[in-house]
């Protein structure tokens, strides 16, 4: 409440109490609350009216903060201004709070200090990661939806993509930065670290220097980027680097362990990952080269239908199999195990490009699941199906749209250039002995590990783990919708990956605040809905509250429980999330 004096024409001064507050478009209005006369006359009543009433107007403030209660007066006949949406997300309040705790305002905020910018870094980047987790899209799309947030966003469009490149340059930085504060904030458990390789797609029609056509996870035919990832044993983001779109799996491990290596102090690690990034280089490149010692370790899976002759007779000998309990695997039992310790030689590359043969010592783990096989079998059908149908009617399919099928297909032959499918002399029929010879390996897997001391059933329990990047990429990917890209600049392309990654980071620190209760698109979908309208007079209506929101609340100490909030209170909230 405040006191005004309004100067009339004639010169004499009319005093009220008003009421300041904010319409659907954020303009600032007064409403009059109490008209209290003419200056002069009540100078005859009062030895100071100005005093004294500006008292009056403090105690009424007082007096309604107070109470909390609020005499809202309705006019059923009002009518909405033209073009209002005044709907605005309060949920972001639990991103803030986390990209907060992670000091990332003042990491941006560093790293402009002497650049000649005359936009808010820190500013842009907060928008960046906001959206991506609650309205992914575009750059444009995030700045025309600004509004729909209580910061003050004070930038251009075009200031947000002269940002990106800033951006690119301190990324490595910015995810050192973020690894320091979360071992500081909440641990971090480095001693295991997952990785895996996946790739994005852009809607061009032709590669150019960066990205390119390759493998594309879902045999789209766009051009690529290739990203390496490491995931600590908690599942949270630890560091990613991009590569172009024709680079093979393999190749992404050294650059992206090496930088984790020299700039995490992580101390010694053991990596997992799956086959593609099984190669005697990067077995080498772990377990220190030369040097003789066992520098760090790995948990690699091996191919068990492309293994040697000898791998494949010791998975099939039912000898030394024990199932989950410790004692001989029978026939009926669902899961079996068993391990060696073997010298296997690797091929490894020196320096002036010749292989090597070098010899290792490590453990094999092998186990089998019913379950596994069940599902072997069913996804096998499904191919067979269609392959069934290739033999039938080869001219309904290409080379791209059977590359599944085609493999269980004999004297199957494609055009180089159509890859259409050509008439041989030869008449196409299923190939039996290939899918005789591979049911023999369902559900049996192998893994290889340095740590020739750890249990069978530890071995196991470590790769399986892997799930934690499989389900990353896919939230990425999902949740995030992190592709297509649309920017085309390779530094705006790292800048757009930096800004996915702080998001991907928040929320996998959000879920374990919760205790892992919620999985990620749940929570997404709850800070989505913990949004409020202008009601009246700067109070605003909320109209969602559910389970994961209170967990959200009690986690980050932010009450989402309240119908009603005046501005100034949603203001105090968010200034809370940003300590």
């Amino acid at each position: 409440m405040n006191l005004k004096q309004s100067r009339r024409k004639d010169g004499r001064v009319y005093l009220t109490i008003e009421k300041a507050y904010r319409d659907e478009r954020g303009r600032p209005r007064s409403k009059t609350v109490l008209s209290l006369g003419w200056l002069d006359v009540l100078e005859k009543q009062y030895d100071d009216p100005i005093a004294h009433f500006k008292e009056v107007a403090r105690k009424m403030t007082e007096e309604e903060q107070a109470n909390n209660k609020v005499t809202l007066q309705l006019d059923m006949n009002e009518r909405l201004e033209p073009a209002t949406d005044n709907e605005k997300n309060f949920g972001y309040a639990a991103i803030l709070k986390i990209y907060h705790e992670l000091g990332l305002y003042r990491f941006f905020r560093n790293k402009a200090r002497h650049q000649n910018f005359k936009f808010n870094t820190n500013s842009i980047m907060t928008l960046l990661v906001i959206s991506r987790l609650l309205s992914p899209g575009s750059k444009r799309k995030a700045f025309q939806e600004k509004d729909r947030y209580f910061e003050r966003f004070d930038f251009t469009q075009a200031d947000i993509y002269r940002a990106l490149s800033h951006f690119s340059e301190i990324s490595k930085e910015c995810q050192r930065h973020m690894h320091t504060q979360i071992e500081e904030k909440y641990g971090r458990n480095t001693k295991t670290i997952y990785y895996d390789v996946t790739n994005f797609y852009f809607e061009i029609d032709h590669e150019d220097g960066f990205r390119r056509f390759g493998f594309e996870k879902n045999r789209r035919p766009d051009p690529i980027i290739q990203m390496g990832l490491a995931v600590d044993a908690d599942g949270i983001p630890l560091h990613f680097d991009l590569f172009p779109g024709n680079t093979v799996d393999k190749q992404t491990f050294r650059p992206v362990i090496g930088e984790v290596r020299r700039n995490y102090d992580t101390g010694r690690i053991i990596v997992v990952a799956d086959m593609g990034i099984n190669t005697g280089d990067n077995i080498y490149y772990l377990l220190g080269g030369d040097k003789g010692t066992r520098f760090n370790g790995y948990v690699f899976s091996m191919s068990v239908r492309r293994g040697t002759k000898e791998l494949k007779d010791y998975i099939l000998s039912e000898e030394g199999y024990v199932d989950s309990n410790g004692k001989p695997a029978t026939a009926e039992c669902d899961f079996k195990m068993k391990s060696r310790r073997v010298a296997r030689e690797i091929n490894v590359t020196m320096k002036n490009g010749s292989k090597k043969k070098k010899t290792i010592y490590e453990k094999q783990v092998v186990f089998w699941g019913r379950k596994y096989a069940q599902q072997a079998r069913s996804e096998r059908e499904k191919v067979l199906k269609t392959a069934l149908d290739l033999v039938a009617n080869p001219k309904k399919y290409t080379k791209s749209t059977s590359s599944g099928p085609a493999k269980y297909v004999r004297n199957i032959v494609f055009d180089e250039k159509t890859g259409e499918i050509l008439e041989g002399k030869e008449q196409l029929s299923l190939d039996i002995q290939r899918i005789t010879e591979e049911e023999k390996y369902d559900g049996y897997y192998c893994i290889a590990t340095s740590e020739l001391d750890l249990a069978d059933h530890e071995v196991i329990d470590i790769y399986r783990g892997l799930w934690q990047i499989e389900e990353t990429f896919r939230i990425t990917k999902g949740v995030l919708e992190t592709r297509p890209v649309y920017v085309s600049l390779e530094d705006h392309i790292n800048a757009h990956f930096l800004s996915c990654f702080i998001a991907l980071t928040i929320l996998r620190i959000l879920q374990k605040k919760v205790g892992h209760m919620y999985p990620a698109e749940r929570i997404v979908d709850c800070l989505k809905k913990i949004t409020c309208s202008l009601e009246q007079e700067n109070i605003y209506l909320f109209k969602y509250r559910s389970q994961i929101s209170d967990a959200i609340g009690e986690a980050l100490d932010i009450d989402f429980t309240r119908k009603r909030l005046r501005l100034g209170e949603i203001k105090k909230i968010l200034a809370q999330a940003k300590k």
